[in-house]
């Protein structure tokens, strides 16, 4: 098997993804920050059945994390990134410096506003703008036809799609369905921060969405309810603090106060000293 073309430049990039649209081929565009999983590789087989190339990027991106995060332990391992990549159908990798990404002096910024206000923006100040910002300047680098995000980070995927829509990137965003352990965990590059016990309690994150998903198909439309008896199971654990559970409208992100409707039941909770996130989208269009 041939090894994966790596390009490491801004401007290498641009001048082959103007190669690929001259002769034709749609290119499809899986971002990430690297130390891939089963999740990011569904995103990659999805991308190569609606583009002729499909382009990863890795970077991690210092602009989303805020300063009493976890930038400098984030899990990196480009080797082992490249050998899945490739695996699951990737034809090119662009691995850029964060000196070519944000040079000395910079000083622009993407900002998105009512759809980063609630949920992860609350508590994550500066978050969607270091993602909405890192992502413009990755459409206009790889210049893709369509890009590929995961459901799991559900609010990002909405901040991107009112992002490419409101400054007229000339690209689709398509979205892949959430990728779980065998025990209903949804995978996470930090899952790997748990240890043993951390992670046996962290099932009770899709253990509460289904809690609320079954409570709603039984007739409860009570949003402030169905909040209170998830919160109360994942308080029956230990190791666990809650950053936030709310059930939103799915496409303006309000928070409901009756469901009758689709919505979106989405949470983030500390486990040990990890954040993890989760939802569960209930009477989604098929």
């Amino acid at each position: 098997m041939k090894p994966l073309p790596v390009i490491r430049t801004i401007e290498r990039m641009q001048s082959t993804a103007d190669s690929l649209r001259r002769r034709g081929k749609t290119i499809g565009f899986v971002p990430t920050m690297g130390f891939l999983h089963e999740g990011h590789l569904s995103l990659i087989r999805l991308a190569k059945t609606r583009a002729d190339t499909v382009i990863v990027s890795i970077f991690v991106n210092p602009f989303q994390f805020g300063p009493e995060e976890d930038l400098e332990r984030y899990p990196r391992d480009f080797e082992r990134d490249e050998k899945l990549c490739l695996q699951a159908g990737a034809d090119l990798l662009f691995f850029p410096e964060a000196g070519a990404m944000y040079p000395e002096q910079y000083q622009t910024w993407v900002t998105v506003e009512n759809l980063t206000q609630g949920l992860c923006g609350a508590s994550r100040p500066g978050h969607f703008r270091g993602v909405a910002t890192v992502c413009a300047k990755l459409f206009l680098a790889v210049k893709p036809h369509i890009a590929v995000f995961g459901e799991k980070d559900y609010q990002q995927a909405r901040v991107i799609e009112r992002m490419a829509r409101d400054l007229n990137f000339d690209l689709k965003i398509v979205l892949g369905p959430i990728v779980r352990e065998s025990d209903g965990l949804a995978m996470s590059s930090r899952n790997r921060y748990l240890d043993a016990e951390e992670r046996k309690q962290a099932r009770v994150l899709n253990e509460s969405l289904s809690l609320a998903e079954a409570m709603i198909d039984q007739g409860e439309k009570e949003a402030a309810r169905i909040k209170s008896a998830m919160e109360d199971l994942i308080r029956s654990r230990d190791r666990i603090r809650i950053d936030y559970i709310e059930i939103v409208h799915p496409e303006t992100l309000n928070p409901l106060n009756t469901v009758e409707g689709p919505c979106v039941i989405a949470l983030a909770v500390k486990v040990g000293g990890t954040r993890l996130i989760d939802n569960r989208r209930i009477g989604k269009k098929p």
